[in-house]
Formats: C-alpha cells, structure tokens, sequence
C-alpha cells in the first residue's frame, strides 16, 4: 500500500466516522440539544472575540495612536 492509498483510505474512515457520529447525534434528542447548545455557545462567544481582535490588529496596523 502505498502512501497516498493510505490518506485515501484514511479520509475515507474519518468521513464515514464523522457520518455515523452526525447521524446518532441528530437521531437522538439529548444529544441534539447538547450539540445545539455547543453550537450557540461558539458562535456568541467565539465570533464577537474574534471581530474584537480583528479590530484591534487592524488598528494597530494603521499606525495609529491607541485610544
């Protein structure tokens, strides 16, 4: 077997893995509500940081006193 065989064979186990994992999260109530929940928390939590440090940097980088 070769290298590249190898990735494929392995991306194919990895996509099938992740597939199974969707399908029993979506099937099963609690654990909807939970991936929902993770899903929520990401995105009020994850995206205004990062818009905040975009800000900032982009500040930064235009040579300008801070505030």
């Amino acid at each position: 077997m070769t290298n590249e065989q190898a990735n494929r064979v392995a991306n194919a186990v990895i996509a099938v893995a992740a597939v199974g994992a969707a399908v029993v999260i979506l099937k099963t109530p609690t654990l909807r509500r939970l991936a929902w929940r993770f899903a929520v928390t990401a995105v009020t939590g994850m995206v205004p940081a990062w818009i905040g440090r975009e800000v900032r940097h982009g500040w930064a980088e235009s040579g300008r006193r801070e505030i």
